[in-house]
């Protein structure tokens, strides 16, 4: 991606959501941001919402904080199990893991 796509995506609304079927329960990106993700009793991670509850529905999504941006998506680079998924909200369109163009 270059610097320009870069500042472009920097400037959209984002949302991530992780595949939980996936999910190799490393930790990994609870460890880059608490804010967005956390291992649940299960041993696999899920994202939160705003307001720090834990949503364990299949597919569901939270929105990237600007300021954790840059945390949201090295733990997409750096997941094992390549399960984080960072998209527009505007398209759809998976900016960041496994999936994206």
């Amino acid at each position: 991606m270059s610097v320009q796509q870069e500042a472009g995506v920097r400037e959209e609304a984002l949302e991530v959501w992780i595949d939980q079927d996936l999910c190799t329960g490393d930790g990994i990106c609870a460890q880059y941001a608490p804010e967005v993700f956390e291992l649940d009793i299960d041993g696999l991670a899920y994202v939160k919402s705003p307001d720090d509850e834990l949503l364990q529905d299949k597919g569901a999504t939270t929105p990237v904080p600007l300021p954790l941006l840059t945390d949201v998506v090295d733990s997409a680079k750096e997941c094992p199990g390549e399960c984080i998924h960072v998209r527009r909200v505007t398209d759809g369109v998976e900016v960041y893991g496994p999936d994206a163009a």
